[in-house]
């Protein structure tokens, strides 16, 4: 299978990265670029093609991932609008729908609307997918495959579900750093130097995680084993209801995801 890249930011490193550890060819990844920085980069690091300018030789790829900003979208596809044939067309770009990338490309159909989080930056991300109904069986296990090398992956039935995506996974990340510059904060504040309140709570948070991720149960019954009656847990939590934590958390992944249904409106004008 050959991948073409538009765009060789850090995602598009990390998916490279992650494809040639499960067994793709160098050979078949190509990469264009505006900087000459990241094409001298990806082709030191990866031994890889990259370029500076869209070509035939990178339009003749079984899937085009689509790696640029998505500011920077329309103008990206911009030369090569009506060059497609098949090709499964991947975009990573947040908030961009298929429809108004599809326009920009002429009226090609064959896309895939894929949202990876930045644990992918270390093989660790999950990301959602959605495919435009032309899109066959076969172009969507050469997208998931594409996005299987940087985590697990989830498929939409609905696109504008991505939204959501984005929301809850996409932003996710932010949200659980937020979690543990809180939890370090309290450390120090207990007492500990910065370093030791790091180490608990980035550790504490990773092995919950663990826990939860290897379990079977729901992480609502594993909070209920952890919290005794009349305990420390109790109180901590007690505490944290009556600030509203759990509404708060799912308030703001809804305002997330208001957002990128407004951002969607704006990239796709044109």
């Amino acid at each position: 299978m050959r991948i073409s890249f538009l765009g060789g930011g850090n995602m598009a490193t990390a998916l490279i990265g992650g494809m040639l550890e499960r067994g793709f060819a160098g050979a078949d990844i190509q990469v264009v670029d505006l900087q000459a920085e990241s094409r001298e980069r990806l082709a030191s690091r990866f031994s890889v093609r990259a370029v500076g300018e869209i070509d035939d030789a990178l339009l003749a790829c079984d899937v085009l991932v689509l790696a640029v900003k998505p500011q920077q979208m329309k103008a990206a596809l911009a030369p090569i609008a009506g060059r497609l044939a098949q090709q499964v067309v991947v975009s990573i770009a947040a908030g961009l729908r298929i429809a108004d990338m599809g326009r920009w490309l002429g009226g090609y159909s064959r896309i895939v609307r894929a949202m990876p989080n930045t644990p992918a930056l270390i093989g660790a991300g999950v990301t959602g997918l959605y495919a435009d109904p032309s899109v066959d069986a076969a172009g969507r296990a050469a997208a998931e495959r594409v996005l299987a090398a940087v985590g697990s992956t989830a498929w939409i039935g609905d696109e504008a579900q991505m939204d959501a995506v984005t929301a809850v996974s996409g932003s996710g990340p932010a949200y659980v750093f937020h979690f543990i510059e809180a939890l370090e904060a309290a450390g120090v504040s207990l007492g500990f130097d910065g370093a030791t309140a790091r180490r608990l709570a980035i550790d504490t948070v990773l092995g919950a995680a663990k826990l939860a991720a290897g379990s079977e149960e729901s992480p609502a019954v594993l909070r209920e084993r952890v919290t005794s009656k009349g305990g420390t847990t109790e109180a901590a939590l007690k505490s944290m209801a009556e600030s509203g934590f759990f509404d708060t958390i799912v308030r703001a992944v809804a305002a997330a995801e208001v957002r990128g249904r407004e951002l969607g409106d704006q990239l796709g004008q044109g």
